[in-house]
């Protein structure tokens, strides 16, 4: 048994955000202190001013990072070889981290989180798009090369950012799920809608591609479940659909369990936790062939992937298979003790002594 371990983690993405980022950390910072590590969290909380980003108030930029940084982790002692650094992401926090790291020479590791270049490229007015979005990656590319390793959770997405020139060690580090929540039991929680049910959950936002997917010829109902700054105009735009807001617990997997099938119209998430979530709770899933999507959606009863989104649904009410087959998938292949596992084995291989 590995001895007990300090665990550094600096996030710009924290309480009270909900997405995969934190979701991922908070259950890495759980299995983690099961296993009698240590985990400390460096957030936008530990910080004297902060403020929202626009669209994204949850989000919590913190302004004084850079001013404070090195007195919050000068509290630490990096020349002890069990203390570990982790930058998880990008962030004015996950900046002034790598500063700090890069200036007195101690070893940290990164995850490659989001694909944050096509986020502002997304957000940027038309003429700035290429431009905005060069910087960007030029500005992502430099950080995570400075790291030990990066944790990427696919295959595929490995090898893109090896052919944009990441040149730092690249480490996989998959997702999880809790398969006690997330189990394929029928649910009777959209049983007064029209079937079948196509159900997406997660961020309601310009990168998640959802016009594609409400947009998309589907005789049934569209169901969405979580919240952005893209609810209000998409739920104007598309009437006929059903937004729900966000949901949590029991009731998120209730609302999986009732569905016929997941809609993941994103083409730039670098995993999609809600699609193995969703194929524990027994749902085919429909997505595009691109990193994520398919590097999970690798058999005909995982779903369908196709160019075409209204092709990739409808074929998807077919897909073979049992909702119990996809559950035991999950279970066999995506546990966050394993991902909790990844994680020491790739950051053990860096110590500072």
């Amino acid at each position: 048994m590995t001895s007990p371990q300090h665990i550094i983690i600096c996030t710009d993405a924290w309480h009270d955000q909900v997405n995969g980022v934190v979701r991922t950390l908070e259950h890495l910072q759980t299995e983690l202190l099961e296993m009698e590590h240590k985990v400390t969290v460096i957030s936008h909380k530990n910080f004297t001013l902060t403020t929202a980003l626009p669209n994204y108030r949850e989000i919590k930029l913190a302004l004084t990072a850079p001013f404070e940084m090195r007195k919050i982790l000068n509290c630490f002692d990096f020349t002890d070889p069990t203390t570990h650094l982790h930058i998880a992401t990008e962030g004015p926090i996950g900046f002034a981290a790598s500063r700090y790291a890069t200036r007195y020479k101690i070893p940290f590791t990164t995850t490659y989180h989001t694909e944050f270049p096509d986020y502002i490229r997304k957000r940027a007015p038309k003429f700035l798009q290429n431009f905005l979005f060069a910087v960007a990656q030029n500005y992502v590319q430099n950080f995570h090369n400075a790291s030990q390793t990066v944790f990427v959770a696919t295959d595929s997405l490995e090898k893109k950012l090896k052919s944009q020139g990441f040149t730092a060690p690249l480490s996989h580090l998959t997702r999880g799920v809790d398969i006690n929540l997330f189990h394929p039991e029928k649910s009777d929680v959209f049983d007064s809608y029209p079937k079948p049910i196509a159900l997406y959950v997660g961020r309601v936002a310009v990168e998640k591609n959802l016009e594609t997917f409400l947009s998309a010829d589907f005789n049934g109902t569209k169901i969405i479940v979580g919240d952005g700054p893209s609810r209000e105009t998409l739920s104007r735009q598309f009437p006929d659909a059903v937004f729900l807001g966000a949901k949590f617990g029991q009731d998120l997997s209730a609302c999986y369990r009732g569905a016929d099938i997941f809609a993941f119209p994103s083409l730039t998430d670098t995993f999609g936790m809600v699609i193995i979530e969703a194929l524990a709770c027994g749902l085919a899933v429909a997505g595009f062939p691109v990193t994520g999507p398919k590097d999970i959606i690798t058999e005909d009863f995982l779903g369908v992937l196709d160019d075409d989104f209204t092709t990739a649904l409808n074929q998807t009410l077919n897909a073979p298979g049992t909702r119990a087959k996809r559950h035991d998938f999950v279970r066999e292949n995506y546990s966050w003790r394993r991902v909790a596992e990844q994680f020491l084995t790739a950051t053990l291989k860096h110590p500072l002594a």
